[in-house]
């Protein structure tokens, strides 16, 4: 990481303390009581230069036992009343600091979140999820550290620094010069190594995304893991993900470990060399010994406030290239999800016009070319074909997390970037083949449909959907819970919950993505009754592989290569001499 990228992301972590402001009387509180305390800590030197030199009373010795005597008691008092104010106000700078710091980054958590969510597809199809997990969780977490811990660090080392050169300065001017002729040069060297650290800070991040990124995915497909008996497999692909992440982490720990041995030889040094030239000075009577013995001390002071920045600069290294994937993330163009233009009801006609389309990812590859589709409301329309032809790539551009590349979609005869996203998926529901669950209860997931729907509402779905009945078998009945992504229930229950929580919302227009592709005859049964009951009166398009269950629609097409080559009824396409929907239906049915 250069000095442009350093103060980038100086700059990036900067953004985030608007996050503060809703804190910020906590968090300025919590400052002032830092600032006490890093003072209050001045105070010991500054004593103990007085009770060692003997200013106090009249001694003109080191230690001298006359002197100790007669302010040996005046002296603890003033320290012990000074640690009971720095207890004290230390109390409430941590409380302040905790509170603030950790609002700020609940804030900054929602605020990512809320992002991602509102990202357009585009973004996912980019990305692992576990590396945006690693974002959320392992990247916020060290904003958490640099907020609490290690800003209120700086701030208190700064004041200790500040404080101990200001009170040797004034000790004796000619001892500050010294050991300022000497500090330029460890500050520089302090750099150099700071950059290579840096550089190997951010790549141990990135090895620990990646890492993340192996537990995700395993984890959510951990049936198929354990089907393959590939559970020694992905523990060895974790663990060589590991492996680099601590190989980083070790070479950076070595080039960290040396910083903190230089730094120590090197200030501890120069303070050495200094005392030893103040103590010449002593010798020669430049110096009164009070004076002496609080230079040495607020020496240390010094040298023990610039021994702590390696590891502070450290921790910031870490935040800072941590906040700067955080704001890529807040950064990012969110969907448009609403607009002016209010949409009522649709009536659910479609139409695609000419519409052709790319993904991003791979714009040499067309995956649809010049379509050309007009949907009746309430029509039922079936699309066929072999897989890779392009069905589900329709559905995507219907639901909008695609726009075609060219060509145009529309609804109810307007053009679809007329209509604000959020209204336009409000009234579309989808039943894809494989039905994703979230882990709570049955009826939270029904209700994902329509959270604010009633109980009464909820229920009369699932008996529509047919789901009713075994949903009332289990012991919790509607709290049943699911499981991660409802591996508790079978597929056709999957099946039915997912249609029953399209009939909540409501949809003017349905589509169906081989909803009965992969069920057994009695689960087929029960799930073409619920989408007969939920197709009715609505505009429905429905993929299917089963020519079965498309013999029913009002019209059929057979997509091959990103166009549509055949259209008609299952009677009119199965007497197609040559037609490929005939061969298809012959190869299912014969």
């Amino acid at each position: 990481m250069d000095n442009d990228e350093t103060d980038k992301g100086l700059s990036e972590l900067l953004k985030l303390v608007i996050y503060l402001n809703p804190y910020r009387l906590y968090f300025y509180s919590a400052l002032v009581c830092l600032f006490l305390t890093a003072a209050l800590s001045l105070a010991f030197p500054y004593l103990m230069g007085i009770l060692i030199g003997g200013s106090m009373g009249g001694g003109d010795s080191i230690a001298d036992p006359k002197s100790v005597e007669e302010n040996i008691n005046r002296v603890a008092l003033i320290l012990v009343t000074v640690l009971a104010v720095q207890a004290f106000v230390a109390y409430w700078r941590i409380r302040w600091f905790a509170f603030a710091g950790e609002s700020a980054l609940a804030d900054i958590r929602k605020a990512a979140y809320g992002k991602l969510v509102r990202l357009p597809m585009s973004y996912f199809s980019e990305r692992r999820v576990g590396e945006l997990c690693s974002r959320i969780s392992a990247d916020l977490t060290l904003i958490r550290d640099t907020l609490i811990l290690t800003v209120p660090q700086i701030i208190r080392q700064s004041v200790m620094l500040v404080g101990g050169i200001s009170f040797i300065a004034w000790a004796s001017p000619k001892l500050t010069m010294v050991m300022m002729l000497c500090v330029p040069i460890v500050v520089i060297l302090m750099g150099i190594f700071g950059r290579g650290i840096r550089v190997q800070t951010r790549e141990a991040q990135d090895e620990l995304a990646a890492s993340n990124v192996v537990v995700e995915e395993s984890l959510h497909g951990i049936a198929s893991v354990k089907a393959f008996t590939n559970e020694d497999y992905e523990v060895s692909r974790y663990s060589e993900s590991l492996k680099g992440f601590v190989n980083l982490t070790l070479s950076a720990s070595k080039a960290r470990a040396l910083f903190v041995s230089f730094i120590i030889f090197a200030l501890f040094g120069v303070i050495t060399f200094v005392v030893w030239y103040g103590a010449g000075m002593l010798e020669r009577e430049e110096i009164d010994a009070a004076k002496f013995t609080q230079f040495v001390l607020f020496s240390i002071f010094v040298g023990a406030a610039l021994g702590s920045f390696p590891d502070i600069l450290s921790q910031l290294h870490k935040a800072v290239g941590a906040t700067v994937r955080v704001r890529e993330i807040l950064s990012e163009e969110p969907e448009e999800a609403h607009n002016d233009n209010q949409l009522s009801r649709l009536r659910g006609e479609v139409e695609f016009s000419d519409v052709s389309f790319s993904y991003p990812s791979r714009k040499d590859i067309e995956v649809l070319r010049g379509i050309n589709l007009s949907v009746e409301a309430g029509e039922r329309v079936a699309i066929v074909g072999s897989s890779g032809a392009g069905k589900s790539t329709l559905f995507q551009l219907l639901m909008r997390f695609y726009d075609p590349s060219s060509g145009e979609l529309k609804f109810d005869g307007q053009n679809a970037a007329n209509y604000s996203l959020s209204d336009l998926r409000d009234q579309m529901a989808i039943v894809p083949q494989d039905v994703l669950l979230f882990g709570g209860s049955i009826r939270d997931n029904i209700a994902y449909g329509c959270p604010e729907a009633e109980e009464v509402d909820i229920i009369e779905a699932a008996q529509k959907a047919n789901a009713h009945g075994f949903i009332q078998s289990f012991p919790e009945g509607y709290q049943t819970i699911v499981g991660d992504r409802g591996v508790k229930l079978s597929g056709g229950q999957r099946q039915r919950i997912a249609i029953a929580r399209a009939i909540l919302a409501d949809p003017a227009i349905l589509l169906l993505d081989e909803a009965t592709s992969s069920l057994d005859s009695e689960s087929e049964r029960l799930v073409h009754e619920a989408l007969e009951s939920l197709m009715s009166k609505r505009t429905s398009i429905i993929i299917a592989h089963r020519l079965a269950t498309v013999r029913g629609a009002d019209r059929i097409l057979v997509l091959r290569d990103g166009r549509f080559i055949e259209s008609g009824t299952h009677e009119e396409l199965s007497c197609k001499k040559g037609g490929v929907y005939k061969m298809l239906s012959e190869l299912q049915f014969n």
